[in-house]
């Protein structure tokens, strides 16, 4: 694999050097894999409460940190499999038994894991006080009855499709500690976490350097393979790829490009490649809100001047396709429509008609080496239609809040924002963010459909599956004719690891370090 390691490095000679060091530092003292797994991460962590997670590698790091009732049992397996729970049942459509496992631990003096942990948990998300943006994943919630100390039972207004997809097995159902996160001056928290009860604790969090988890003394499940984890955030894939050259890290995520050259070539020796179909999806969103993109025939004429398929091709070299929308092939909901054909001629007869004459736009786009090759095809195709492009380049820590109303005073001047989101095997976890109560939220372009919500709604209580899926249709519609999205791709996710390591990934292709061991 010679040829990739130098096409690599002669692209990121120079100034670019100084920027891969900063991405992906150099340990002084590397400890052996069998004390120390160390991993990447495309962001760094900025919120590892539950109820607010920013991205997906945070939500890979809390699951070491807490406890759910079940967890997915891994890759293309969508089934789940008991985690803080010794048994659960539903009992009828809505109410739900569980008891917990009687050995579960938190860290610090707060004593055992109780049904009472569960209640205030499950609770706290749906507390209109909290205003967590993950309110909706418990929307058929009612209460939770606690039984006894082990026991209790989840109580639902109403039957729910996604539960044992959504809340249960993600953040929205991980357990944190009552009685610690009460202690605290606003009952939420970002980096420092009052209390742990899984496999590891926080022991250390540099910023945009590393977070170094550590085994909890209080684990009592089976033996734990690493002593330590330790993830370096770096948002460039290519730049990992050459971390994981140099010997600093055991696994991380590559790009596509190299993901093809090693089809082609091969893996390098002492290694292995995974790689699965993704459930995340990939778009160009636009802020209806902002003044330039207000006309819907103005995002018709973008949505219609962009090179879609070349931005694919140009970004993951071949091996991801086209989406036709926000629902990936393998869920139900998926739409087969051919995608919209490129016409320049069309784009310009918009702007007309809109009155435009001169546009001048900005994308914003995220650190990875994909999403800026979209943005420079995207630049290319809207200047062909005589649109402006500036492409403007944040780290995850700006990108993250950039449409949050609450967080950035400035959301109004956000124009195209190139995006993408990790997904659950469920499509309603998919279509959860682009509800109207969602705006301003994770809804970072302010489209509102009544309709769209309404459907929202009413498929995660459906029981027909098939009903369940003309409805998600017909809202990946919605969202087309609104003009605001491009949905671009469901990707390919690629890893590299050294053959010693055995790994695991969750149904959307993230990691699963709580199946890491020594191969």
């Amino acid at each position: 694999m010679s040829h990739l390691q130098l096409t690599r490095r002669r692209i990121l000679q120079g100034a670019a050097t100084a920027g891969v060091a900063t991405l992906a530092p150099r340990f002084t003292a590397v400890a052996a894999m069998d004390d120390t797994l160390r991993v990447s991460s495309l962001y760094d962590l900025q919120v590892l409460d539950p109820a607010f997670h920013l991205s997906a590698p945070e939500t890979n790091i809390a699951d070491l940190l807490f406890h759910h009732l079940i967890v997915f049992k891994g890759s293309d397996d969508t089934s789940w499999e008991l985690d803080g729970a010794e048994s659960i049942e539903q009992v009828d459509d809505t109410h739900i038994a569980f008891k917990l496992k009687p050995d579960l631990k938190w860290s610090g003096d707060f004593g055992a894991v109780t049904a009472e942990d569960v209640k205030y948990s499950f609770e706290r998300i749906i507390d209109a006080a909290l205003e967590s943006p993950y309110a909706g994943d418990w929307a058929a919630l009612d209460h939770v009855e606690v039984s006894d100390e082990l026991s209790g039972v989840i109580v639902l207004k109403e039957y729910s499709a996604t539960l044992w997809t959504i809340p249960l097995p993600n953040n929205a159902g991980a357990i944190v500690c009552k009685k610690a996160v009460e202690a605290l001056p606003d009952r939420k928290f970002t980096t420092e976490v009052p209390a742990s009860s899984g496999r590891y604790v926080l022991k250390e969090w540099t910023p945009k350097q590393r977070t170094v988890l550590e085994a909890n003394p209080n684990w009592s499940g089976d033996p734990l393979p690493f002593k330590q984890i330790v993830i370096v955030p770096i948002e460039d894939a290519a730049a990992a790829e050459i971390a994981y050259e140099a010997g600093d890290l055991d696994f991380t995520r590559i790009t596509l490009n190299a993901l093809a050259l090693y089809r082609q070539d091969g893996a390098p020796a002492g290694s292995k490649i995974l790689e699965m179909p993704s459930l995340s999806y990939v778009w160009l969103g636009m802020n209806v809100e902002n003044p330039a993109l207000a006309d819907v025939r103005v995002r018709q004429a973008i949505r219609r001047a962009v090179d879609v398929q070349g931005a694919v091709d140009a970004a993951y070299f071949g091996v991801a396709d086209r989406a036709t929308g926000i629902v990936a092939p393998s869920l139900i909901g998926h739409r087969k429509v051919e995608p919209m054909a490129r016409d320049v001629a069309a784009a310009k007869a918009l702007l007309a008609e809109a009155g435009v004459s001169s546009l001048s736009l900005t994308i914003e786009v995220s650190l990875e080496t994909e999403f800026k090759t979209i943005a420079q095809v995207v630049q290319a195709s809207l200047a062909e239609a005589g649109i402006d492009l500036v492409i403007n380049e944040r780290d995850s820590g700006t990108f993250n809040t950039l449409g949050d109303r609450a967080a950035n005073p400035n959301w109004k001047d956000v124009q195209l924002i190139l995006n993408r989101f990790a997904m659950s095997p469920d499509p309603s976890y998919a279509t959860e963010w682009f509800t109207p109560e969602q705006v301003g939220v994770w809804n970072w372009e302010g489209f509102n459909s009544p309709e769209f919500g309404e459907l929202h709604v009413k498929a995660k209580a459906e029981k027909d599956p098939a009903k369940r899926a003309q409805m998600y249709e017909r809202m990946q519609q919605l969202m087309e004719e609104s003009g605001a999205y491009i949905f671009l791709t469901h990707e390919r996710v690629a890893y590299i690891h050294r053959d010693t390591l055995a790994v695991g990934l969750n149904p959307a292709g993230e990691p699963m370090y709580r199946l890491f061991r020594p191969a």
